[in-house]
């Protein structure tokens, strides 16, 4: 798994089972390796190359992701059924009915010697869907006893049933806006949002964010990094005389403003539970505010490091499973495609 954020590589062994018709699974062996200063600039820029040089850069980060699984899989001792990626999104223009991972799946089998599943968004989009987000499944199918199940990545998105379906959609921002300010001042992240609440909130920025035509879009909807690049980067970069501490206030308290505004439009009755995970959920200072917009009304819950790292791994792990059962790993309720589908392409090494 390879996210907006551009964290690094997300790597986890499980084992799923099936129990009186509930899903279970068990997270072994896990990794997250960080993405040197070259492939990070390299992914973040590729959506502005030709269609060679992205092919070839495809290819590249396949075989790279094969010898990253191969040596995971060696130090650990394991033996696999397969290996499920998500690869790298360039490209996601729903109004195109284009979407792109790279992270070439005939590489990846073939330098890991392992079989792949990968492109597991491209069958949704065919089927008029928006292909993403794909994680409600894992939520829906393992973590169904929470109301609201929040990913904070490089974009915020949110999962939770009504009327009977599983719902969820792209909310907006996370990290790519965090991470875009921290960058400006060498550093990849700001470090459980210690920067950020030292700030204060200046109110222009946070309403020139707020403004975001996409906020006012009915879901199921999604965003990528292109919408980040042409319509917030320009925003952020006005404001760039001041201090980096209000900056980085300001952004959380827009994400957060936006989460909870989000989550109180579907009916929120007293005593639900918001299960977050991803990135962000490590931001305490983030967390809190979130904690601050929703009010009493909703708990919002963090579970253990290992599942805050590594649950969109896991998801993709029981999306390649459910691939390999024949069985609907992407929900029409949740990204609008004509019907239920099990996407996923299958290379051997």
């Amino acid at each position: 798994m390879s996210g907006t954020s551009l964290d690094g590589l997300d790597m986890a062994y499980v084992q799923f089972e099936i129990k009186e018709g509930q899903w279970h699974f068990e997270l072994g062996p896990s990794q997250s390796i960080d993405y040197s200063e070259e492939w990070r600039f390299r992914l973040k820029h590729s959506v502005d190359l030709s269609g060679l040089a992205l092919s070839l850069l495809d290819r590249e980060y396949g075989r790279w992701l094969g010898h990253q699984t191969r040596q995971f899989i060696e130090s650990n001792d394991l033996r696999i059924n397969f290996i499920a990626s998500h690869g790298h999104t360039v490209f996601h223009q729903i109004d195109k009915k284009f979407t792109l991972q790279i992270g070439h799946g005939q590489e990846l089998a073939t330098v890991s010697g392992q079989r792949v599943i990968c492109d597991f968004r491209t069958k949704d989009v065919v089927l008029g869907g928006q292909g993403a987000p794909l994680v409600p499944i894992g939520d829906e199918l393992l973590f169904g006893e929470y109301d609201y199940c929040l990913n904070l990545g490089g974009i915020s998105n949110v999962s939770f049933r009504h009327e009977g379906k599983r719902k969820a959609y792209d909310i907006g921002l996370v990290n790519m806006l965090l991470n875009y300010l921290t960058n400006q001042i060498g550093k990849a992240y700001d470090k459980g949002g210690e920067l950020a609440a030292t700030g204060t909130l200046n109110q222009t920025l946070f309403d020139e964010l707020n403004a975001l035509p996409y906020y006012q879009e009915p879901f199921p909807k999604s965003t990528g990094y292109e919408w980040f690049l042409e319509q917030v980067v320009p925003i952020v970069d006005r404001h760039s005389g001041l201090p980096m501490e209000d900056r980085l206030c300001t952004g959380v308290h827009h994400i957060t403003y936006q989460i909870a505004e989000a989550v109180k439009s579907h009916s929120v009755q007293s005593g639900e539970r918001l299960w977050a995970t991803g990135g962000g959920a490590k931001n305490d200072f983030l967390v809190g505010a979130l904690r601050d917009y929703l009010g009493s009304q909703v708990e919002v819950i963090t579970p253990d490091e290992s599942l805050i790292e590594f649950k969109e791994a896991i998801v993709f792990a029981l999306m390649g499973v459910l691939r390999e059962r024949g069985e609907a790993n992407c929900l029409c309720s949740v990204t609008g495609a004509s019907s239920d589908n099990s996407g996923g392409v299958v290379y051997f090494p």
